[in-house]
């Protein structure tokens, strides 16, 4: 007797982020994040440099120890090891929210290299701090919903972009009408922002993905050529340097500057988690609660480290995550090749110094592609969030209107005390903590107003007492909602009154639905309009159907023909939960294929599908209406999930 030997079990599919692409690859992808993050590496040490009065060698060496520390943080948070970094590509850099706190620091003692020495003691005692808390804060995940975590990326961008026009003008604040400088300047960038475009629509495959690096590559060797980009300081750099711990001395610790820059990695950390979100978001990878920690334990670890040597607090770089969803390479060893790059470079002054050789205009047509896609993700992500809620809208809105305000008009920050500057001097710490207060407040603080429910704009949540103390016709009012304004469910539940816990409430709808009679059933299906048709409303369409909102006319045709069959067929409307069926296509194929079922079948479905969209509004209309998910999630019922999924 012969037997078959079993099948090999098939090979387990790489995840695109573990990918190990061809080292040409590696060493071109990794390039061109180098690129787009050195503009924004190299400005947080000129600026504190400046600041501080600092000599021109001095900055050179805070630019290499920058520059060589990056490719280790970046490094750590890419490829991980134990429990600290998060294993994605994100590329770690100078947090911009520091600067301030930073120079304040600094001049507080007097600037120079003593201001140095407060900054790193600072900077390690936080770094310190921040790793040892990461668990604590990843624990918090509750207070970060898709509202919070997609205003936040959806700010970033948007924040982000006044630096890339920034570098497009050359930092000028004043000019005259008709500049030819500056009319250059904007070809400069317009140009690569253009090849970017062109070269990411006509080719394919790797050349479309390193469309940054190319349109970097080819704007700079044009500037060159008109004599508008110099490699001078090539020439005068050394060809080796390191930076060694403590160059500058040993620090000094100061608690005011301790807790300035704890507050600072607080602000930091919520910027790292809208980043991971983000990036897990682009690359179609779940972000839990561990995630976060290990993110976090990795910016911890990387800014003590940067206090040792020479730098400053690191955090993943916003400017990286918009080029990765530019260009959908999602390995996570590109950012590793990125990072071994960087610590070349700092320890390489002339390699530097090439770099360093980008004309700010060309960098700026780059950026603008990079820090718009940036915003493109919060965007995406605020597309999970239900703006029917009126509370969604409130945080949505005032969260990006604070953060657009202090990025437009950052004078603004003067009006306030130098510990405050900390937070109105940046559009991006304001915006984001504007959206934790308002999500803490509208979701997580007892007794406010609940959603407005959609067709009822402004209710407020009702509680189990006085449920239980409302007449039959209160009753009737209140919940004929739930079931379309068809009133006998209502009627039939509230018989069943007093109600122990709203999960007997709830029930008592469901006993009515299912022991309604068969004339009963049919009215109530008939209250929903056919899918479609001009008298729905948009309201009345957001928890019935989603997916029939937005469509255009073809879809919209195409969906009102399927409804129509189906009530000519069964002689009731065909009832879909949006929850269930949230896209056109879904919509659409999901009410053919229920086109061949029996009329009973679909008396049954359709009393399902109506009983999710009363849950769906219940939900929305009483209080602590689901005590056993609350208790799961550990959370309160308007709680959302912690993040995209």
């Amino acid at each position: 007797m012969t037997t078959t030997a079993p099948a090999p079990a098939p090979a387990a599919r790489v995840h695109p982020v573990d990918e190990v692409l061809p080292v040409p690859k590696l060493a071109a992808y990794g390039f061109q994040h180098v690129l787009a993050f050195y503009a924004g590496a190299v400005l947080v040490p000129i600026l504190v440099a400046n600041a501080l009065g600092l000599s021109s060698e001095q900055l050179i060496h805070l630019i290499n120890a920058d520059l060589f520390t990056c490719g280790i943080a970046s490094i750590i948070q890419s490829v991980g090891f134990w429990k600290i970094g998060v294993k994605l590509p994100l590329l770690q850099g100078v947090t911009f929210t520091a600067v301030s706190p930073m120079i304040a620091i600094g001049l507080a003692v007097g600037g120079g290299t003593q201001g140095l020495l407060a900054i790193y003691g600072a900077v390690i005692v936080a770094g310190l701090l921040t790793f040892f808390a990461a668990p604590y804060f990843a624990k918090l995940l509750r207070f970060f919903p898709p509202v919070v975590t997609g205003s936040v990326i959806l700010i970033i961008g948007i924040a982000l972009l006044p630096v890339a026009a920034n570098d497009i003008v050359d930092g000028k604040t004043t000019m005259a009408m008709q500049d030819p400088v500056l009319l250059k300047n904007i070809a400069y960038a317009m140009g690569t922002l253009f090849l970017i475009v062109a070269i990411q629509r006509i080719f394919r495959g790797f050349l479309g993905t390193i469309a940054v690096l190319l349109g970097l590559v080819i704007g700079t060797l044009v500037a060159w050529g008109l004599g508008d980009a110099s490699f001078d300081a090539v020439s005068d750099s050394s060809w080796f340097g390191y930076t060694s711990p403590f160059y500058f001395g040993w620090p000094t610790f100061s608690v005011t500057a301790i807790l300035s820059m704890v507050v600072v990695m607080l602000i930091t950390a919520v910027e790292t988690t809208g980043d991971v979100y983000a990036t897990g978001e682009i690359v179609g990878k779940r972000i839990r609660k561990e995630d976060i920690a290990r993110a976090l334990r990795a910016d911890g670890v990387s800014t003590t480290l940067g206090g040792v040597l020479n730098s400053f607090p690191y955090t993943c770089f916003a400017e990286n995550v918009g080029l990765v969803r530019l260009t959908q390479v999602k390995s996570r060893w590109v950012v590793c090749s990125a990072g071994v790059i960087m610590i070349i470079l700092g320890s390489l002054p002339k390699a530097a110094a090439i770099v360093a050789g980008i004309p700010h205009p060309v960098l700026g047509g780059a950026a603008l592609a990079m820090f718009a896609a940036v915003a493109v993700v919060g965007i995406q992500t605020l597309q999970k969030v239900d703006f029917n809620d009126h509370r969604n809208i409130v945080i949505v809105g005032t969260s990006v209107g604070l953060g657009m305000m202090v990025t437009a008009q950052p004078y603004i920050a003067f009006a306030f005390p130098e510990w405050a500057q900390i937070i109105f001097g940046s559009g991006i710490t304001l915006g984001a903590l504007c959206a934790i207060l308002l999500n803490v407040v509208f979701f997580h603080i007892p007794g406010g107003h609940g959603p407005g429910v959609a067709g009822r704009p402004g209710h407020q949540l009702v509680t189990l007492d006085e449920v239980n103390g409302m007449d039959q016709e209160k009753f009737t009012q209140t919940f004929a909602f739930l079931t379309e304004g068809v009133s006998w469910p209502a009627e039939r539940a509230w018989v069943e009154r007093p109600f122990g816990d709203t999960l007997e409430l709830r029930a008592a709808f469901h006993d009515a639905l299912l022991t309604g009679s068969p004339e009963e059933q049919l009215e109530l299906m008939n209250s929903f309009h056919d899918l479609g048709s001009e008298e729905a409303g948009t309201a009345y369409l957001a928890d019935h159907a989603a997916g029939v909102i937005g469509m255009d006319e073809q879809e919209h045709a195409d969906i009102l023909t399927m409804a129509r069959a189906y009530r000519a067929k069964f002689g009731f409307p065909l009832v879909i939960c949006a929850k269930e069926v949230d896209r056109y296509e879904r919509v659409l194929n999901a009410g053919w294929d229920r086109m061949a079922n029996s009329a009973g079948v679909e008396r049954a479905a359709n009393l399902v599908e109506i009983a999710k969209i009363a849950n769906n509004r219940f939900d929305g209309l009483v209080a602590d209406a689901n005590p056993i998910a609350a208790a799961r999630s550990g959370t309160d019922r308007n709680s959302s999930p912690a993040g995209p999924a």
